[in-house]
């Protein structure tokens, strides 16, 4: 703004002006028209000066929104601000949890019915200053009473309110007035009511309830316990306290009066609150009886109940009205209750006719009858379900009983599954004894052409690669004898750790060094009898096994092939055996191995062929699917137990896959080690007469040639009988009888006891590719001697020359 002293000077300078236009023009209207135009000029120049000079600090400043969003804050409210571009300006926390950041106004995760109902309003408050909507409906089928009003300087801007529509709250519920006439009317048809609080205390009760339980109707009774008025029996039935048993028995129904979700996410003391209905026993089922037999209706109930035979009743309609624990395990419901229609027990084919049984038995004269149906939980195997019609029960019309067939159908499988292991075993001994009798000849006959060639000969690799593979087939035939139980074993008396350790670095170096192998030994083990070389292979198989699994050869594949293999032995005493419950295990201390590893598990369908013979999951030409079924023979051979199962997250999801063996534990003296007698080679010069009898052909001409060529005079028979004509006619003094057990017509034990009861000191050689053991039970023949097939040239000369040698020393030391 110019200074005072120039104003004053152009003041002056105009008043000159003014003076001097009026005497030369001589018109006093002309100087004061110049006199007001040059003072309007001076003012604006004035302003303008003013208007330049004003401070830069008078322009409008931003909005601070965060003041805005600290007043909004507001619980149980959404508010969110929304400018004409529908873009969120601001919004407190409420909104955002609900909504999220994304979503403006009327942008809102709504169904199409409700976005297009908040668009509208959304126009109508821009157009009227407000609008509102009294309920919409969110996608998580929450309702929101919604508004917006119009506000900002220049009405730029929409305020929007979101209020959830709250359901039925349990305060709202637990101010029923049960002492009006709603109680009133409960109490006339016998069900008194209570409202307590989480706690069990008492917040309301009815008239009939208070006169019931403390003999005054007009006894509110609130702050006190509800169970103190409340009695029940040895049979778990409940009366009034102060009515005792001379009272009838109710059934207590307790019905939460706040949604489960609610009380989570609302908490409060009031919602956590319980409407409690006390029904006499005399009501529903038999409730037009008198009161003397109510009584009896409640003992009907009780009686049903402790059946083992599974009752259910249904009303004329086909609903259920009662059930008891049998019935419900029965058709698998235990524990869940059961569902509206007993149609809804049975599979989609049975429904039709279980819904016309029901109605007839229902609706018409009082009959009985049965119908074949299959429940949705074992839909494999129809159980007879009964019907009979009644009368006079009230609402019940039809009786269902189904017996609890459960433990039954348990058992038949268990005896199923043991009949086909034992029949497929008993095929596996046959196919291995008849296999074992090739084996023989051609591994017999490959010894005797070895001793016509030497190495370097251009038949002897080839001579050598037959006999090989024939001592490969001869282990698999072994195989199948030790899952059909009928390997011969030597079992000594051990321990558990002992087999482990020998075991364990043969394991780590088949597993490789991407999995891992732990061990851990349990204390004070019980020693055990089996065949130490028999359960190295057990747990060889079973770590081959979780190696495969662990790699995905024929289990889950884990991508690296990485993985942990543990292997524990545990002590498990007969009161810990018990307490597992097992159907199986018979109570006593075992000695227990675990071989456990992280594969992924087995599947449902797989468990119960685990352990059959060639039954595998891995790829052609990866398995011969022995593996396991010979690990079970050996296990059940010694006596044992094998069980297979998986291991579970804490969600229930396979995470590997455990092996569980049980061998008992030995009691009484640790025998002496027997030592086994030495296979020294035949002795050339001692000789002997041998009575050779075999069915064989084959077998019989290596037997021949190999005894033969060890110096032996040997007579061969093709049966049992040939060999006793050949005792009988006495022309030659026989030292050692070598036979087959197993032959057409007359056995080789039957022709032993007859050759026995003519020369009682007669040695005798049985051959078999049955276990020595079995062979041994079964035979009883005292001062026998067994060889097992397949065997070599060699070792049959040398078990000759043993048995013979021993015989000499028996018959030297008695005389």
């Amino acid at each position: 703004m110019p200074p005072a002293s120039l104003l004053a000077a152009l003041g002056g300078a105009l008043a000159a002006s003014a003076a001097v236009l009026w005497f030369a023009t001589g018109s006093g209207l002309v100087a004061l028209a110049f006199v007001l135009a040059a003072g309007v000029l001076l003012g604006g120049v004035v302003m303008l000066d003013a208007v330049r000079s004003a401070p830069a600090a008078e322009a409008p400043a931003a909005p601070d929104w965060s003041v805005t969003v600290a007043a909004i804050e507001r619980a149980g409210e959404a508010i969110a601000i929304t400018d004409r571009a529908n873009r969120m300006v601001c919004a407190n926390m409420f909104f955002l949890d609900s909504f999220g950041a994304n979503a403006a106004p009327p942008a809102l995760p709504l169904g199409r019915e409700g976005l297009e109902e908040v668009t509208l309003l959304a126009r109508n408050a821009w157009r009227d200053g407000s609008a509102a909507l009294e309920a919409v409906e969110a996608a998580d089928e929450t309702s929101w009473q919604i508004s917006a009003t119009r506000a900002g300087r220049g009405d730029d801007h929409l305020i929007w309110r979101l209020k959830p529509i709250a359901r039925a709250k349990g305060a709202d519920l637990g101010s029923l007035d049960l002492a009006g006439p709603f109680g009133k009317m409960l109490s006339r048809a016998g069900i008194e009511t209570a409202i307590t609080t989480a706690d069990g205390v008492i917040r309301a009760v009815s008239a009939g309830f208070a006169e019931r339980a403390a003999g005054d109707e007009r006894a509110t009774l609130i702050g006190q316990d509800f169970v103190s008025f409340l009695r029940s029996d040895e049979r778990d039935r409940i009366f009034f306290a102060r009515e005792g048993r001379a009272g009838t028995p109710q059934t207590l129904v307790d019905i939460p009066l706040v949604d489960p979700e609610e009380r989570v996410t609302t908490p409060g003391p009031d919602e956590a609150t319980s409407l409690m209905l006390l029904i006499d026993s005399g009501v529903g089922i038999g409730s037009g009886w008198d009161g003397a037999s109510q009584a009896g209706v409640a003992q009907l109930d009780a009686l049903l109940a402790q059946l083992p035979l599974g009752l259910a009743m249904t009303d004329r309609d086909g609903r259920f009205l009662f059930g008891n624990e049998a019935f419900l395990r029965s058709v698998g419901r235990e524990g869940r209750g059961l569902p509206a229609f007993p149609t809804d027990l049975v599979t989609r084919e049975d429904k039709a006719a279980l819904s016309d049984a029901v109605r007839r038995h229902g609706r018409g004269p009082a009959t009985s009858g049965d119908v074949a149906v299959r429940l949705t939980n074992s839909p494999e195997e129809p159980v007879s379900l009964g019907l009979a019609g009644v009368r006079g029960l009230g609402e019940a019309a039809v009786l269902l009983s189904l017996a609890d067939t459960s433990q039954e159908n348990q058992l038949r499988r268990q005896v199923a599954q043991a009949t086909k292991m034992q029949a497929v075993g008993q095929l596996a001994g046959g196919v291995a004894h008849d296999f074992n009798n090739v084996l023989t000849a051609i591994i017999g006959t490959c010894d005797l052409m070895l001793l016509r060639h030497i190495p370097g000969d251009s038949d002897y690799d080839d001579i050598q690669q037959i006999r090989a593979n024939s001592n490969r087939a001869a282990s698999l035939t072994r195989q199948l004898l030790a899952f059909s139980r009928q390997q011969t074993l030597r079992p000594e008396i051990i321990q558990l750790p002992d087999v482990v350790s020998e075991v364990s670095p043969l394991i780590k170096r088949l597993l490789g060094e991407k999995i891992t192998f732990y061990v851990q030994h349990d204390r004070n083990l019980g020693p055990v009898r089996a065949d130490p070389q028999q359960l190295e292979q057990v747990i060889m198989n079973l770590a081959v096994n979780a190696r495969d699994a662990i790699q995905g050869n024929g289990g889950p594949a884990r991508g690296d092939g990485r993985g942990r293999i543990s292997l524990f032995t545990r002590a498990l005493q007969a009161k810990q055996v018990v307490q597992l419950g097992s159907e199986v295990l018979p109570a006593a201390d075992y000695t227990v191995l675990i071989v456990q590893d992280t594969g992924g598990g087995i599947p449902p369908h797989v468990l119960p062929k685990l352990f059959e013979p060639f039954f595998t999951t891995k790829e052609q030409g990866r398995g011969t699917g022995l593996g396991l079924s010979t690990a079970y023979g050996i296990v059940k051979q010694s006596g044992g137990f094998i069980f297979a199962d998986n291991v579970t997250d804490k969600s229930g999801h396979p995470v590997g896959a455990r092996f569980t063996v049980y061998l008992p534990v030995h009691r009484g003296e640790m025998p002496k080690k027997r030592e086994a007698a030495p296979l020294a080679s035949s002795d050339w010069s001692a000789g002997g007469k041998v009575l050779l009898v075999e069915d064989e052909d084959m077998v019989r001409t290596v037997a021949e040639r190999a005894l033969t060529r060890a110096g032996y005079e040997v007579t061969a028979c093709a049966n049992g009988e040939e060999g006793l004509a050949a005792i009988a006619e006495g022309t030659v003094d026989f030292d050692l009888v070598v036979s087959d057990v197993v032959m057409p017509g007359m056995d080789g034990p039957a022709m032993v006891r007859a050759i026995r009861a003519r020369l009682p000191q007669m040695p005798v050689l049985f051959m078999s590719g049955y276990a020595e053991e079995q062979l041994r039970r079964d035979i009883d023949i005292p001062d026998m001697h067994f060889i097992a097939k397949p065997f070599s040239v060699a070792s049959i000369g040398d078990k000759v020359g043993a048995v013979l040698r021993e015989a000499r020393a028996n018959a030297g030391a008695g005389a």
